[in-house]
């Protein structure tokens, strides 16, 4: 103990300067030793020491960290290791830590025995007074003020939390919590918690002191030494656990937390946030003037300890002060640690002497850095005290164990507990004599905990704070104006900072920042997009129509951006537009951006609908032309023809004339213009048309190439007529494609029934199945069936006819047929003849299956109409279905084949109405000229199929006659003779 030297204690409320004051008083003395109650505190005055005297006279020394030169003059220490030498001057920080439960009888001991040789300081609360005047007799006191106020604010939200505040939490995972919240309202804060390493403390403070970060969201670590510009102070809880349980603040931590704002002669204010409860008026009070109850009993522990047997080192520990004002605490991590080992059989086994009790009490010692339980701390300890028995910790062990340390991937908590496990390894290497090659092992751990500190700062900036909204208020508060530009691609950058992207000409912002940081950002951003609207709009207005084009919903695009949209205009051929546009950039440029949208799509327009509007534009048109034109212009040229099928009726042969000189065709089941049903047209016949009727959801078109695409019963049949489709079954046909099907099925027997050729099949590219279900859907009775299959007969080799002479005409349907009879009654010859001789020769005789195709027979039956007019009106003279509409027949009426300049078929009057069926048994008599009379029943097979040579026919060539000399002339005389 050394008595000599004059005694202060320099007691008062925090932020009065006096750890600086110690600083000054040190190093006008030749020596010195200050100790400090953090290892981050240590650091910050080690560092400001050696900016002024060099690194060649100032030593920091921790549990973690040793640094001491050669020249050493300075020992900057925490109050644990502060070395026990002749210095000129000592100075104890915070030494109302002396009441501490744990930590406390470390400070007591220090009040109690380190002196300097001409001068001794005593740092902290006025609450110490009694207690320091009680211990240290000649003492001297001096009482700091304050400089500013310290005044209550209230209760206030973390998102009304003021620029340049501290939240404090008393856990971990609160102070994570607050954090992250104030990142998303606030832009990000700073983090400080005692566990962290003085690297990256040191880190995130001087982020939050820069200006990068308003915010700083700690634990109580601040309200110890930590010199912050800190203007508020905001209490997110108002009790802790201090290791053993929840208790309330004391009003003096609560004070010195609170003292944390305001900075010299600058005043700060204190409150509460989150769930903490307003404090009542006396605790208030006694905050803001720094009147609490002195200490009333310090915590101390015996010094003068006996290492006889482990026994006696624990009765010393726990022996009594004999002083009313020193009380024995709680147990500490290291006496319980002995306390544990003592009880394990191999520990008591290895401890013989007094110099192994001294070896396992400096081993008990080590700081349960880790905190993942006292039973795996307490076996850590064992493993080191049995190393140490041997000599020392094997190099290869400590480096696999700090390899498995030296990880900087991961989040923040696997990156904190590595950083908590390093620091173990770190006290461990600075213990004199514990581990082989010292220097390497203290340099080893030292640079593992900085990168681990160094990655741990990382992760807690990219997870609680926005750079961008860190840079951009630093920078807005150091200048009036931001920058702001905008590259080729659209993005808008302020300060180099994204903020968001001009689609068009709207300004997107980036949606990740704050509303504030929002706000901030779209004012910076708009001042320098008022140039570009105008060079965009220049652009724009100058561009090929190759740039733009229309959605199927009727949007309007340039390039990826959309600027537009159609809407409905005067009628469907012409549609207005409405321009996307932002305010910001004004009414001219909006202005500019329409009329170039309109020119463009009525030029769309006037490209795609050309033959319509030239039809519309017709003045050699009148009469019923006219009209049927204007109803034609109306549906966008396509229009069903059972609806209008009394206006088709009406059209003389120049009516239909001069409406085919524009295109029009007038099919059996759709009046329509070829050259609109081109994809394109299609697409855009589509949209006017949604426009038009106003719908919110627009049809979209099929895609380009399909002749048939599936019928959806939700689907409005209009939807697939402005598509250029019919529905007929399952699947909807197209309209040209299905007017040539119609052609084909003319010259059918559509009462007596008829096969598919495969003409019909590669129109509709769909194989028989699917072609009945789409026949049904047109009015046709499918009618399956199944026969044996027959196969193809090879033609035979035709011989060239003589010189002068016709050649053999193709093989007619007549001669085909009778072709593969023959053959396959030729082979059912061969298969008896085959049969006889197995017979004969006693083998078995297998029958041969005859391999069986499917076939459909397809007959007109359409499904009866309500409301049908009287028999005879409309109709021909037996009643059959009318021709005049999709669903009434297979014929085509007979002034639409005229106006092809197609002949009349047989059967077809001139005065017969338009839509009638010619009589079925005149036209057959006449066709076969059989004088008028009806054919008996024995030339009819089963379904009034005729049976003759020749079928019906129904086209103006003239009849074929066989060539005698064919082969298949021979093959049809032996079917007559059978």
């Amino acid at each position: 103990m050394h008595e000599r030297g004059r005694v202060t204690a320099i007691l008062g409320p925090t932020n009065t300067g006096k750890t600086h004051y110690a600083i000054e008083r040190m190093l006008a003395h030749r020596t010195g030793v200050i100790g400090l109650p953090l290892r981050l505190l240590a650091r910050e005055v080690y560092d400001r020491i050696v900016k002024a005297r060099g690194p060649s006279v100032v030593a920091l020394v921790t549990g973690e960290e040793r640094i001491v030169p050669d020249r050493v003059q300075y020992w900057v220490a925490t109050t644990e290791a502060m070395p026990d030498i002749a210095a000129d001057f000592v100075a104890i920080d915070e030494i109302q830590l002396c009441a501490d439960p744990e930590r406390g009888h470390v400070f007591t001991d220090r009040l109690l025995k380190m002196r300097g040789l001409h001068e001794t300081l005593f740092l902290g609360s006025d609450t110490m007074r009694p207690a320091i005047a009680s211990l240290i007799p000649g003492v001297q006191f001096q009482r700091r003020d304050r400089l500013s106020q310290l005044s209550w604010s209230g209760s206030k939200k973390l998102s009304r939390m003021p620029a340049r505040s501290a939240i404090v939490g008393f856990s971990v995972d609160d102070v994570y919590a607050m954090a992250e919240l104030i990142r998303r309202q606030k832009g990000g804060c700073a983090v400080v918690m005692g566990a962290l390493s003085p690297r990256t403390r040191n880190a995130q403070v001087a982020m939050y002191q820069a200006g990068e970060v308003d915010y700083l969201v700690a634990t109580d670590a601040i309200g110890m030494g930590l010199n912050l510009d800190i203007r508020h102070v905001a209490f997110s809880a108002t009790h802790k656990f201090d290791g053993r349980r929840v208790r309330p603040l004391f009003p003096h931590e609560m004070g010195q937390i609170a003292g944390r704002a305001g900075r010299h002669t600058e005043s700060g204010t204190f409150g509460v946030t989150g769930e903490a409860e307003i404090l009542d008026e006396g605790l208030i009070d006694a905050i803001e003037n720094h009147r609490f109850a002195p200490i009333q009993r310090l915590t101390w522990r015996n010094s003068d300890l006996q290492f006889g047997t482990m026994d006696r080192l624990v009765e010393s520990l726990e022996a009594p002060s004999g002083h009313a004002l020193l009380g024995r605490g709680r147990d500490a991590d290291d006496v319980q640690a002995l306390k544990t080992l003592r009880e394990i059989p191999e520990i008591r086994d290895r401890v013989r002497s007094g110099q192994d009790v001294k070896l396992l009490w400096d081993v008990c010692r080590v700081p349960d850095f880790r905190g993942i339980s006292p039973a795996e701390h307490t076996t850590l300890l064992a493993r080191i005290f049995g190393f140490l028995q041997d000599g020392a910790i094997p190099s290869d062990w400590l480096g696999n164990a700090i390899k498995r340390i030296d990880l900087t991937h991961g989040d923040i908590d696997a990156i904190s507990k590595r950083l908590a496990y390093i620091r173990t390894w770190t006290y461990v290497a600075q213990r004199s004599g514990w581990v082989q090659d010292e220097s390497h092992w203290r340099g080893e751990t030292r640079a593992v905990e900085d990168r681990l500190s160094d990655a741990l700062h990382a992760a807690l900036t990219q997870r609680f704070v926005d750079r961008r909204t860190s840079v951009l208020l630093r920078r807005l508060k150091q200048k009036e104006s931001l920058v702001a530009e905008v590259n080729d691609k659209g993005e808008v950058t302020v300060e180099g900072e994204f903020a968001g992207r001009l689609e068009g000409f709207r300004f997107r912002p980036d949606q990740t920042g704050s509303a504030d940081e929002a706000r901030m950002l779209n004012r910076a951003s708009y001042e320098a997009l008022r140039p570009e609207f105008h060079l965009r709009a220049d652009r724009f207005y100058n561009a090929p129509d190759t740039e733009l084009d229309y959605t199927e919903q009727g949007g309007l695009m340039w390039g990826n951006a959309a600027i537009g949209k159609l809407v409905r205009g005067s009628d469907a051929l012409h549609p207005g537009v409405e321009v996307f546009v932002d305010e910001e950039a004004g009414p001219e440029i909006a202005e500019k951006v329409k009329r170039r949208l309109q020119h463009f799509i009525d030029r769309k327009v006037a490209a795609l609908f050309e033959p319509l509007l030239t039809l519309q534009k017709d003045e050699a048109l009148t009469g019923l032309a006219r009209g049927f034109a204007f109803r034609l212009v109306e549906a966008l040229g396509v229009l069903p023809r059972e609806g209008i099928a009394n206006e088709v009726k009406e059209l003389d042969q120049d009516a239909r004339g001069a409406l085919r000189k524009h295109g029009v065709r007038f099919g059996q089941f759709t009046i329509f213009m070829p050259a609109l049903l081109k994809p394109a047209p299609t697409r855009l016949r589509l949209v006017l048309w949604s426009l038009a009727e106003g719908l919110d959801t627009f049809p979209e078109s099929p895609p380009p190439g399909l002749v048939t695409i599936p019928h959806i019963a939700d689907v409005p049949e209009q939807h697939y007529t402005l598509s250029g489709y019919r529905p007929a079954g399952e699947r909807a046909i197209r309209i040209d494609m299905l007017e040539r099907l119609a052609d084909l099925l003319r010259t059918q027997d559509t009462r007596g029934g008829f096969e598919a050729n495969p003409d019909m099949l590669s129109i509709t590219g769909m194989t028989l199945e699917q072609f009945s279900r789409l026949m049904e859907g047109l009015g046709y009775a499918a009618e399956k069936g199944e026969r044996a299959k027959v196969k193809a007969v090879e033609a035979p080799v035709m011989v060239p006819a003589p010189e002068g002479e016709a050649s053999d005409a193709p093989m007619t349907e007549e001669e085909s047929v009778l072709a593969a009879e023959t053959r396959a009654r030729w082979e059912a010859e061969q298969a008896e003849k085959r049969r006889a001789e197995a017979e004969a020769a006693g083998e078995p005789v297998e029958e041969a299956a005859p391999e069986m195709e499917v076939f459909y027979t397809f007959r007109w039956a359409p499904k009866p109409r309500p409301n049908r007019r009287p028999q005879g009106e409309g109709q021909g003279r037996r009643g059959g279905p009318r021709r005049d509409g999709a669903q009434d027949g297979p014929r085509e009426p007979r002034a639409d084949r005229q106006d092809r300049g197609e002949r009349p078929a047989h059967g077809d009057r001139q005065d017969r109405p338009e839509g009638g069926r010619p009589n079925r048994e005149r036209r057959e008599d006449r066709n076969h000229g059989d004088g008028g009379k009806p054919r008996g029943k024995d030339n009819f097979k089963k379904g009034g199929k005729p049976q003759h040579n020749k079928p019906a026919t129904f086209s103006s060539r003239p009849e074929k006659k066989a060539d005698p000399d064919s082969p298949f002339a021979i093959l049809a005389a032996l079917k007559d003779k059978k």
